[in-house]
């Protein structure tokens, strides 16, 4: 153990996925939440639930705002999206890597009002048995590298990836690019759906700039307890 691993994880390096389609309950775990993380996800259940009033909703509350829509669509179709979510006032927006460079390149040309787009990987829902169904020959590690290429090569801002992949994608990036990580479970957490899991710390320590966590804290009995033990919080 180093002092490192002593001292609390900041709270800008937490991002809370609130994963629900009823915005008030969201706002409310948000502005349980906001003294101790500095991002929140609102992701396809939640947007599909409640649209643009998700995004006002949890970002009356407090934090940042990462819009997890893993857009994949026509270079034309993702560069207006891109561009209409830069006026909503979120920090981070995903694309899918696998929409390929001319789609990663309009996502980055659509930009505007200081907006970070992060192009998802491989999900960590996918083992690299399932991966090796959708493509075949291919570890997960190896098309992550190889979509992580595509993005920087882009002008992307970071992309998403598993705890597993991190370490060899912050050895290959610009430390500049973000490296965000969901699958994130405490130690003897449970698994969930995920797959391709790795702690808060360890993620850290490879190099992830922020951690994405759900239910872990969304549906402990005590959020505000799960996510102070997370952090290192006495």
């Amino acid at each position: 153990m180093t002092s490192s691993d002593l001292l609390p994880i900041p709270a800008d390096r937490i991002c809370i996925a609130l994963d629900t389609a009823d915005p008030d309950q969201a706002a409310a775990t948000a502005r349980l939440l906001a003294p101790y993380v500095g991002w929140f996800k609102v992701g396809v259940t939640l947007f599909a639930g409640a649209g643009l009033r998700a995004v006002e909703a949890v970002a009356s509350a407090g934090g940042h705002v990462f819009l997890d829509l893993k857009l994949h669509d026509i270079p034309a179709q993702v560069k207006g999206a891109v561009s209409a979510a830069s006026d909503l006032g979120v920090g981070l927006l995903t694309v899918h890597a696998a929409g390929g460079p001319s789609m990663l390149a309009a996502a980055a040309e659509g930009r505007r009002n200081g907006l970070a787009v992060v192009a998802v990987t491989v999900l960590t829902s996918l083992s690299a048995d399932e991966w090796a169904r959708v493509c075949p020959g291919s570890s997960p590690e190896e098309s992550v590298a190889r979509l992580t290429d595509l993005a920087v090569a882009a002008g992307l801002d970071g992309v998403v990836l598993s705890p597993r992949e991190v370490a060899a994608t912050r050895a290959r990036v610009p430390r500049e690019f973000k490296l965000v990580t969901p699958g994130i479970r405490p130690v003897d957490g449970a698994m969930d759906d995920q797959a391709r899991t790795g702690t808060p710390r360890g993620a850290l320590a490879d190099g992830a700039d922020i951690l994405v966590i759900g239910r872990p804290v969304t549906h402990a009995a005590d959020p505000v307890a799960a996510i102070r033990a997370i952090r290192g919080l006495a």
